[in-house]
């Protein structure tokens, strides 16, 4: 190895030594101005889920709200409304959450072609975040994996009204960093092509919510 290639390779450890000193916390935290973000937003529970459907209703994402008890009635309701029977689900989704009319199918894993198959999926979350209208997933319980998520066309998701916070810093709080984690705002949409918005790209056209209480 050459000394400039040495000498440059030494400045980049030097640099990255010094970056190790802040944790992860810190430098989520700080603005590009060297203030600080707002990390809460001091609204009461009410209003959390009520910011939070505005908002991720603002991404054309259909919004319920399920009691105690009530939420396989409303996931049946939700995929009524979308024409859809057939759903992947996770192999850990509580018996609860199980409509008597959908067919639910597994995933133990599905190929591709099993999941696209199908008329759409059905998970949890991880939380959500009011501020911005965002479903965190994290592969945790009654989520999946990521796949189920990405390739049937409509997704079905439950969230807990106690699982949603009011900023993205709170969310990053509670997030677990051990393993991969997705924000999803809205349904699968791109304008790459000639500024033309196309669904479904990288993901479901589109997005059902389910607000339930525990």
């Amino acid at each position: 190895m050459s000394e400039a290639k040495e000498a440059i390779l030494a400045r980049i450890r030097a640099a990255r030594a010094g970056q190790a000193e802040e944790t992860l916390q810190q430098t989520v935290a700080k603005s590009p101005s060297g203030g600080s973000y707002r990390r809460s937003l001091g609204l009461d529970r009410d209003a959390l889920v009520a910011l939070f459907a505005e908002r991720i209703a603002d991404y054309d994402v259909g919004v319920r709200y399920a009691g105690a008890g009530e939420l396989a009635d409303a996931l049946a309701g939700a995929a009524r409304d979308h024409g859809a029977h057939r759903f992947a689900v996770p192999p850990d989704l509580p018996a609860g959450w199980r409509p008597r009319e959908l067919a639910l199918v597994r995933d133990r894993p599905l190929t591709g072609a099993q999941l696209d198959a199908l008329d759409g999926s059905l998970t949890g979350s991880a939380l959500a975040i009011a501020e911005t209208g965002t479903i965190v997933l994290d592969g945790g319980p009654a989520q999946g994996r990521r796949a189920l998520t990405l390739i049937p066309d409509l997704h079905l998701c439950v969230v807990f009204a106690d699982a949603i916070v009011g900023t993205v810093p709170e969310a990053f709080d509670r997030i677990s960093v051990d393993r991969p984690v997705t924000f999803v705002s809205g349904p699968s949409a791109t304008s790459d092509i000639e500024l033309t918005r196309v669904r479904g790209v990288h993901g479901p056209r589109r997005l059902e919510v389910v607000i339930a209480q525990r």
